[in-house]
């Protein structure tokens, strides 16, 4: 018995109720989790608010992907991990069963990971979300090299950040953008070179200084809209944009002019396409479990909430206030 965060209707922060459940039994490979800290996303406001475009949530359910705890029980067929094992989930599984938010949660074994050794709690509930989605388009399908220019828009957030580090580790040269002039210094702490504030500078131009004229070889880009047409502009030469998600409520007109001109690739991204696909899974796994244990990838965790503070941790989610990731942490809790 203990608590969970399940969702009855759709609407704002206020709709995250915390309910007193047991456990469901155990299906064929699945874990039990006692929960210590969860780590937020910016996809469980939307799918909150039912405008999540990558899934349309059958009410009630529960909501989160991104956790770290103890596991207190194996289902049938789990050889690993065993009870007592502390473990993070990735998010590769449906939270309708799966939820993650609460004391405790239900999830598929192949989408937990040891914790390393002497990692934070906190901190290992906020790794797999961000340096995943970073993943693809750095790694397995940008294939970043050293020496190109990556950009990375809406800088400030957790994969923003997870982005910086992770390009920077594979040699690039980084410029990030943020829509708050306050966040600068927090983007070059992290590893940018430069900063656009977007809203106070033209983002093609500002982009055409930093670069010579020559624009960015690779971008990653949450935001969409209007904005696309800026990024096509500031682009290189065949240069690679992938777009994974639509934090603008705008329109995207296509830039087909500067795509044909430049031979640009546009290429949509979610990271279903690493968690989902076993062989992609593991190679990001070492990747990330690699540098994290050596220190060269670390979360920057911007706050900290209770449990039953859930709601104004959501409402702090959509202030856009945050550099870094919101974490919440259970009664369980501890080092």
């Amino acid at each position: 018995m203990g608590r969970i965060v399940r969702l009855h209707r759709l609407g704002g922060p206020e709709e995250l109720r915390l309910e007193t459940a047991e456990p469901d039994g155990l299906r064929a490979g699945e874990v039990l989790i006692r929960v210590q800290a969860i780590g937020l996303n910016n996809s469980e406001a939307q799918l909150r608010r039912g405008d999540y475009p990558m899934l349309k949530a059958s009410l009630p359910t529960r909501i989160g992907r991104e956790c770290t705890g103890i596991v207190e029980a194996a289902g049938e067929g789990v050889a690993m991990p065993r009870p007592g094992a502390r473990v993070s989930t990735i998010p590769a599984f449906d939270v309708q069963r799966h939820g993650v938010y609460g004391e405790w949660c239900i999830v598929p074994a192949v989408a937990t990971v040891p914790v390393p050794a002497g990692l934070p709690v906190i901190e290992a509930a906020a790794i797999w979300q961000q340096y995943l989605t970073a993943f693809g388009p750095l790694v397995e399908h940008g294939r970043v090299a050293a020496g190109e220019t990556v950009l990375v828009t809406a800088g400030a957030s957790s994969v923003g950040l997870g982005a910086i580090q992770m390009a920077r580790l594979l040699g690039a040269r980084v410029i990030a953008t943020t829509r708050s002039p306050g966040k600068r210094e927090t983007l070059l702490r992290a590893g940018a070179e430069q900063v656009v504030v977007t809203g106070e500078e033209d983002l093609a131009g500002r982009i055409g200084e930093i670069t010579a004229g020559r624009g960015f070889d690779l971008a990653l880009d949450p935001v969409a809209g209007p904005n696309l047409a800026a990024l096509a502009e500031a682009a290189a030469t065949e240069a690679r944009i992938f777009l994974y998600g639509q934090l603008s409520a705008d329109p995207a007109p296509f830039p087909l002019i500067p795509v044909l001109r430049k031979g640009l690739t546009l290429r949509g991204y979610t990271l279903w396409e690493i968690t989902l696909n076993a062989a992609r899974r593991e190679r990001a796994i070492r990747f990330i479990l690699e540098h994290v244990e050596a220190g060269r990838l670390r979360p920057v965790i911007d706050r900290v909430f209770r449990l039953d503070e859930i709601v104004e941790a959501h409402r702090y989610l959509e202030s856009g206030r945050q550099a870094g990731k919101i974490v919440v942490r259970t009664d369980g809790w501890s080092e």
